[in-house]
This record gives C-alpha cells, structure tokens and sequence, in this order.
C-alpha cells in the first residue's frame, strides 16, 4: 500500500512538472541591458479614440545611438502594439482632427549622413507609406495641425540666405536634368564615323599662368570663426549658439492626397527674436506663440510674451507680457483661456514652487493663480535615468471637455501623479495615484488620457486612463524584465540634525541578508532642486545586483515637499543638505545591514558638487565618485551655459563677493581630501563644464599626490547618465562600480590600474567599524 502511494505521488510530481514547467532562475541585472531597453514616448490619442500612437526608442545595432520610430496600440489593449513606419529617425506622431492621417517629424539621410528633420504624412486607412510633406532649410519642428485638417503650423529657424542657397541648389539641379532631357532627345552623332576617321575631341583651352595661383573666392569660403558679443553664447547640448538662425512660426497646406513634391511653406513670423510653443485657436483663425522680446534676456528676471498671428499672416497682436517663464500651456474648449504651470519671479529665491495658472487671451486679461493657497508642486515630477532618451514632448495642461476643470502633473514626496483642479478654485482630486511617476500624457476625446507610467522596477509604458485606474496598453520590457531579478526599494523616513523629517529610499541586493554587513553607496540627486523617487533607475538596480546597498535621498531643497523645504537651501548650498544626507547614513549604520568600514558616495551635477562637499567635510567615506560636478564656483559662473546673474543662490557675483563663492568651493578645501575620489566628466558639458569642476580637483588631488583619476567622455553634454551614447553610459557605470569595487571591496580593477597616490588598503568586512590602515607608497 506504501509503495502505490509512493508510485501515485511521484507520478502527480512527474505530471505536475509537466502541467506546469519550472521557470528558469532569474538572473541579476546588467550594465549592458541597457542596449535591451525600449522606451515609449509622446503619446497621442487618434481623434475617435480608438488607438494611442507613440514613439518607441531602442538603442541601434552597435550600441552607438538611438533609434525613433512611430508604433500604435488598440485603446481597448485587445492587441499588441504594430509599427506604423519605416523609418529610424521618426517622432513626434500627431494626428490629423480627421484621424485619416497621421503627421511626423522623420530625420532624413543623404550620403550616410542625417538631415534637417522634415514634416511627413503617414495616411491611417490604409493609403500606402508615408511621403514628404516639407523641404525646408534648416528643417522643421513642433508641427501641429489646424482644426480643420487642412493646414499644419510648425517652427523653423531657416533665414534669407538659407532660402537663396536652396533656391539655387534646386534651379542648378533642374538645369541638369533638363539638359538630360535634351541629350536624350537628340538623334545619334553621325559625326563620330567618317572617311576622315575619328572625331577629334574638343580642345581645351590653356590656363592662363595667373588663374593657377589666384586666390579662392571670397564667396566660396565659409567662415568658421565665432564673434561672441552675448554672454550666454553655448548651450549644453545645442553646443554654440547661432544668433543668424532665428526660430519662427511657419505654415504649410496639407492636399488631400499625397504630393509628388514638397509643398512650400509660408513663413509668417520675422525679426531677430524667437518664438515657440504654437498652438492654434480653436476656430483656426489665430495661432499663438510665446516670446520673449529681449535681447539677452538672462539680466532681467525671467518673463513670457504671449503674442497671436493671423493664420493667413499679418502683424503680430501681443496678448500678455507675463512676468515668468513657463514652458507649455494649453488652451480652453472655447479659445478663450490659457492654462499653464510657472513660477512667480518675486521675490528672488533659489526655488520657487510653481503654481498653475489660467490667463483671458485678450490684450490685458486677466491673468489668475489657481494654487495660490496650496503648498503643491504644480508641473513637476520626479526623475530617474531612464526616461526616454529620444522623441519625448512637454505635456500640456488637460481641460476637461466642459472646460471646468485643469488636469496637471503634481509631484508630492517623491510621487508624481496627475490631478484635476477646478477652474472654480474648489479642492483638487486626484485623478490618479499611487507609488509610481507618470511621464509625459495627451488628451484624448471624452475625456481620456493616454500616458506613460513608470515604477522602480518598469521603465515604462503606455496607459489608457478613461475612468478610475489607468488601463495598461503596452509591456514593450516584459520579455525581458521577466527574466531579470528586480526588487522594488525600501521607502524610510529619518530625522535629521534639526529634527527636519527626511524621505530616502533603500535599495537592496536582490539576495539580501539582513545578517550580512553590506558596502554603502550613496548616491546623491542633482539639481538641488529635483527629487528622487517612485520612478525606474537603472544605476540603482544594478548597483545593488553588484552587491551594494544603495541609500538614495531627498534632502532639503529637494522638490516634492514644499516651497520651505525647497528654498531654504538659498545662500546655503552646499551645507545643511550635506547633513542632511549624513543624518541617512547614520540611520542605515545603526540598523545593522552596512558596514560603516566600507562606505562610498557617488552623485551627478549637483550631486557631484555634493560628493565634492563631503569629501572636504568629512573622512568616513572610503570612495567618491563625483560627476559632471562644480568644484570652483566663480569659474562656473563666468563659464557655464546659464549664469546666475540673478541673486538665486548668491546675492552678488564673484568680482563683487569672492569669498562666500571661495567659501562654498570644494576646490577651497581640497587638502582635506583623502578619500580617493574619481570623476566623471563630459567634455562638451557646457552645463558644469569640467575646466569648472572635477578637473581642478583632479589637478590639485595629483599634485597633493592623493588617490585620483578622471574618466572623460568626448561629445558627451550634461546628460551624459540618461542619454549620452549607449556605449558611454555602460561604460559610465562601469567606471563607478569599479572605482567603488577597487577601493571598498579591494578588488584589482584594470582600468585604476595606474593610479598613483597614497592608496588606502580595504580592511575584511567587519560588524565592528576598524581604522583605516594606509599601504606605503610605492
């Protein structure tokens, strides 16, 4: 009887194993996954609300770029998402008011080399491939289509002398094919045979002696030769500015049917200032743009002008001179209001929490806050390393269809969630919630929103919100997220040195053992002003998949928590937040999981200036790895893209005050540096360029003959972490972890093979925290 039980038992397990086969082991995550990634972007509801167009983002073949191209899925998600083009370099996907056609940005190639982008049409029922709508020096962006379908406006920045050269280039190209036509016209050359023989070529005539030394025309030379006469004269990532190129609003006809050639398009904005953020009224008589009517705008607190331009052309009406900066708005169901999201410029502060906003778009209307009495953070979010690295838009204010309420972005400890205020100034309500960030959104008809939704362990993807809960359209990473080992971080609370309650989270290796004493990373946010928070960051992840602890915080002058708790850094900065940061430190020590011997702080941008405070403030850091960072205050201010001429964060320049700028530069302190410490710079950062940070440590650090190195990325701007060439990143990462690796795990590392200094030698893991002892040098 025992034997049958045990014959019927094994055969259950054996049928079991069948039913139900074991899932392979998941693995640990990887640096290079990152060439795995897809990301969703911009997306966009068709006009019946039957599908959601979007642009996906992979990383191409060699790991060397990126690539765009358009993809939809079914609003119900009855079916999986299908590509709608051909092409690698296509974004920005807006439908027609029809939904027949669908409108894009395609970046053309020509001799293996990328063009302007140029508007395209993709017909939707079914009409064939996508054809080129513009041809435009320069090239198009932001396109947008008129409410009645038959007009799209976009912005250019193409000048005269543009125009004239392609004039020419396409009159030289139509002589050709013409005297093509007429060769091919002609009858056969019966003089090549005769009696005589062979035709003799035509000869040529002899250079005279003086053209062969003659000079190049002055003409034919272009000139590379930069004359600066503004004071912010490169961006980071543009790289320098081209005051010749001016951005203005054109428009180009759309036919009904698909042209065999470019249309021309019309400009209908001149003069030597920019506008943007078009945006059509709803009867398609006027388009707006926003402006600004200075010549170097950064002397004077930031300001907005909004200004409307007849459809058919014409002089431009100025509608309102708004004493802020804002980025996008929308307009009402009526046309007769303007929403958007700003920050008031009075008084100078180094945060100003934003408020939302609606304006009467006639000349001096009324312009109202919507928020004035709540302690929100109205059109922010919080951020991680993997947004999509390409094709994105900024997301608009969402009027409800009757036009009573403003659906905004909202971000509150470390959460970023959509709410919906009444235009009555009732209470807001969320429209949605919970522990997770949603990226960029759309309005769709009745009412629907179509989304992007992040969380610690999904990068993100497309969301469908028509009622309560958000819809999920896309799983674009499940194939591969499914065999990764991911495990979402601890949120604590902790009270720092004034009693001020701080939020961090805690990431942890996915085998972790609270047993075990693990080595701490701590990795510091940018900014100041950004926040951390319910969003996927690869860096964490597979930091912790390394076997680190990672302790990742908001400290004061953060966002998400408040207008005090943001600017109360202002003429403090770097300061309190650095204790702020240490207080997360001590409480992770004191919960028994890190081993205070083997400590290591890394963070970007203001982060880095962070790394390079803590490094000068304190010696209990075995490691630091300091990126894209600002060392010498006065040398950022006379060298980085945006200077503070305003009093944000120092109430005089440093001519007038070189000592509170001294007194908060690490390059100040730098021979209290004995931490090794590496940097990480990018060489077109014009953000934090690097003659402005990590280099002139690295250079006072090796004459101090202390533990240093650089690592250097060529054409990499300050977004270097988050969408810097996908090769860069990986290797980015690989150099922390690394550095981190060789001075708190004792590992020999290649790469720091050279480094040359007073090494400080690894002590074995330890419950009990031991001195440092110090190797001789060799």
């Amino acid at each position: 009887m025992r034997l049958r039980r045990l014959v019927l038992v094994t055969l259950a397990l054996a049928l079991a194993s069948i039913a139900f086969p074991q899932q392979p082991p998941k693995r640990l995550i990887t640096e290079t996954d990152i060439f795995r990634f897809l990301w969703v972007a911009d997306p966009q509801i068709s006009p019946d609300g039957k599908r959601v167009a979007f642009t996906r983002v992979n990383v191409d073949d060699k790991g060397m770029g990126y690539e765009t191209s358009l993809w939809s899925v079914a609003a119900d998600g009855g079916s999986a998402p299908a590509r709608l083009s051909s092409g690698t370099r296509d974004l920005q996907p807006r439908w027609s008011p029809d939904g027949r056609r669908l409108a894009f940005l395609r970046t053309p190639m020509k001799d293996g080399k990328p063009q302007p982008p140029q508007i395209y049409i993709l017909p939707m029922d079914g009409g064939g491939e996508a054809w080129q709508l513009t041809d435009i020096p320069q090239g198009a962006g932001a396109p947008l289509w008129s409410p009645d379908g038959k007009r799209i406006a976009f912005l250019c920045e193409a000048n005269d002398k543009d125009l004239d050269k392609q004039k020419k280039e396409q009159a030289a190209r139509q002589r050709v094919q013409d005297e093509k036509k007429k060769d091919e016209a002609k009858p056969p050359d019966s003089s090549v045979k005769s009696a005589k023989g062979p035709a003799k070529p035509d000869a040529k005539p002899e250079a005279k002696p003086d053209e062969a030394a003659k000079e190049p025309a002055d003409s034919e030379h272009e000139s590379d030769m930069r004359t600066i006469t503004r004071a912010v004269y490169r961006a980071n990532g543009p790289g320098y500015l081209d005051p010749k190129h001016i951005t203005h609003l054109w428009v180009v006809d759309v036919p009904p049917a698909p042209a065999e050639e470019p249309v021309p398009a019309r400009q209908l904005t001149t003069g030597k200032y920019d506008e943007d953020n078009p945006l059509w009224s709803p009867d398609g008589a006027l388009i707006y743009v926003t402006t600004t009517r200075l010549d170097e705008p950064y002397y004077e607190l930031p300001r907005t002008d909004i200004y409307a331009v007849s459809a058919a052309g014409g002089a431009m009406q100025k509608i309102a001179a708004l004493d802020m900066g804002l980025d996008s708005y929308s307009l009402s169901p009526d046309g007769k209001l303007a929403a958007f999201s700003a920050s008031l410029t009075q008084p100078v502060t180094s945060y100003t929490q934003p408020d939302l906003w609606t304006l009467e778009l006639t000349p001096g209307g009324k312009l109202t806050n919507l928020t004035a009495n709540l302690d929100i953070d109205v059109g922010e979010g919080v951020f991680g390393d993997n947004h999509a690295p390409r094709g994105d838009s900024s997301s608009r204010p969402i009027w409800t269809p009757d036009g009573k309420a403003i659906i905004e972005i909202v971000a509150k400890e470390g959460r970023s969630n959509l709410m919906r205020f009444p235009f009555d100034g009732g209470a807001p309500t969320n429209v949605t919630t919970g522990d997770r960030a949603v990226g960029s959104y759309s309005a769709g008809p009745y009412g629907a929103i179509a989304l992007i939704l992040s969380s610690p362990t999904e990068i993100g993807d497309v969301y469908l919100l028509e009622g309560a809960e958000p819809r999920q359209l896309t799983r674009l990473n499940q194939p591969l997220f499914s065999q990764l080992n991911l495990t979402p971080p601890e949120e604590i609370w902790y009270a720092s040195f004034d009693g001020r309650k701080i939020q961090a989270w805690v990431q942890k290796p996915p085998d972790f053992d609270p047993k075990k004493k693990y080595p701490l990373i701590l990795n510091i946010h940018g900014g100041p002003h950004a926040a951390y928070g319910y969003v996927f960051d690869h860096e964490f992840q597979w930091m912790a998949a390394k076997g680190y602890v990672v302790l990742y915080a908001n400290p004061r002058g953060s966002t998400s928590y408040g207008q005090e708790f943001g600017n109360i850094i202002q003429y403090r900065y770097p300061g309190d937040d650095f204790k702020d940061l240490m207080a997360g430190v001590d409480e992770l020590i004191q919960r028994g999981y890190v081993d205070p011997a083997r400590l290591g702080v890394t963070g970007g941008s203001g982060g880095g200036v962070l790394t390079n405070w803590t490094v000068t403030h304190t010696g209990r850091f075995r490691a630091a790895v300091s990126q894209r960072d600002i060392a010498d205050w006065a040398n950022w201010w006379y060298t980085a893209d945006f200077t503070l001429f305003q009093a944000n964060w120092f109430r005089q320049p440093p001519f007038l005050d070189s000592a509170d700028y001294a007194d908060r530069s690490a390059i100040t302190h730098v021979t209290s540096i004995h931490t090794p410490i590496m940097f990480v710079l990018g060489e077109t950062d014009w953000r934090t360029p690097p003659s402005a940070g990590g280099e002139v440590l690295f250079r006072a650090l090796k004459f101090l003959k202390r533990p240093t190195a650089m690592v250097r990325f060529p054409n990499e701007s300050h977004e270097l972490s988050r969408s810097g060439q996908p090769w860069h990143r990986v290797e980015r990462l690989q150099s922390i972890i690394g550095w981190m690796d060789k001075y708190l795990l004792g590992k020999e590392v290649a790469q720091f093979k050279d480094v040359t200094g007073e090494d400080v030698s690894v002590p074995a893991p330890a419950t009990k925290p031991e001195k440092p002892r110090r190797k001789k040098k060799t």
